[in-house]
This record gives structure tokens, C-alpha cells and sequence, in this order.
């Protein structure tokens, strides 16, 4: 490829990326460009409920239900290409270590699911607390009232 038809090609794809980069989905609601603020941003205390309870009710249990099918499985895996008369296969390890990747990646998404659940019930009360500590700090009296 020469010189000026590579730069015709960049100039061809760059123009097509700008279009696709410079559109916005016609649904989608809140600041350009961004995606914050649309329509399944739960703002409303009943919605943070029924978020909390969902994960609460569905996706900790059927994430720890989809965590631990492989149990038993790779576990048998494992013994079956585990080292027998001092000959193994390679498998086994490398099953061992991914089997335990799994599990840490299984934890972390539920405590990030259980931290999302505690963010959703608490946001209400952290937005009480901080509108009445607001309130305080504009109500104190200053040193020019008591004169």
C-alpha cells in the first residue's frame, strides 16, 4: 500500500468513526455524550428497594448458585488428571489454578453485589443526614447576630 492510499483509507475510516462516535442512541436521556441519568437510573427510594431486594433475592443467589456448579466438577477434573504412580498431567495444576481464579472472581462479584445492595439501602439516609447537616451549618448564628 502506498502512501496516499493508506491516507485515503485513514481519511475513509476516520470520517465513518466520527459519525458513529458523534451519535447518541435516540432513547437514551441525561447529559451528552454521557449515560449518566437514563432510563434505568433508580433515583426514587421505592426503585432503590426493589433494586436492593432484586439483588438481594435473585442475583446473590443464583450468582452463588453459578459459582459453585463447577465445584465438583473441576474438582473431579483434577483427580483425574492428577499425578497417579508419580505421573500427572499438566491439566490438573493448570485446572487447580483456574478453579481458584473462578472462586476469587465468584467472591469478588458478590461483595460487590452485597456493597451495591448496602449502597441502595443506604443512600436515603445519607442524603437525610447530609440535607440536615446542611441545615445546621447555614442556621448557626454568626458573630455579627449576637451584636
Amino acid at each position: 500500500m502506498t502512501w496516499d492510499e493508506w491516507e485515503q483509507a485513514r481519511g475513509r475510516t476516520a470520517g465513518q468513526v466520527g459519525v458513529r462516535l458523534d451519535q447518541l442512541p435516540a432513547q437514551r436521556s441525561g447529559p451528552a455524550g454521557g449515560g449518566v441519568g437514563g432510563p434505568d437510573l433508580a433515583s426514587r427510594p421505592a426503585e432503590k428497594k426493589a433494586a436492593a431486594r432484586a439483588i438481594e433475592e435473585h442475583l446473590e443467589p443464583d450468582t452463588r448458585k453459578s459459582g459453585a456448579w463447577a465445584d465438583e466438577e473441576t474438582a473431579a477434573a483434577v483427580k483425574e488428571f492428577g499425578a497417579r504412580d508419580g505421573h500427572g498431567w499438566v491439566t490438573s495444576g493448570a485446572l487447580k489454578r483456574a478453579h481458584k481464579a473462578w472462586g476469587d472472581q465468584v467472591k469478588a462479584l458478590m461483595d460487590r453485589l452485597g456493597s451495591e445492595k448496602d449502597a441502595l439501602r443506604s443512600t436515603s439516609a445519607l442524603f437525610h443526614k447530609t440535607d440536615v447537616g446542611v441545615g445546621a451549618q447555614v442556621r448557626r448564628p454568626s458573630g455579627l447576630d449576637l451584636l
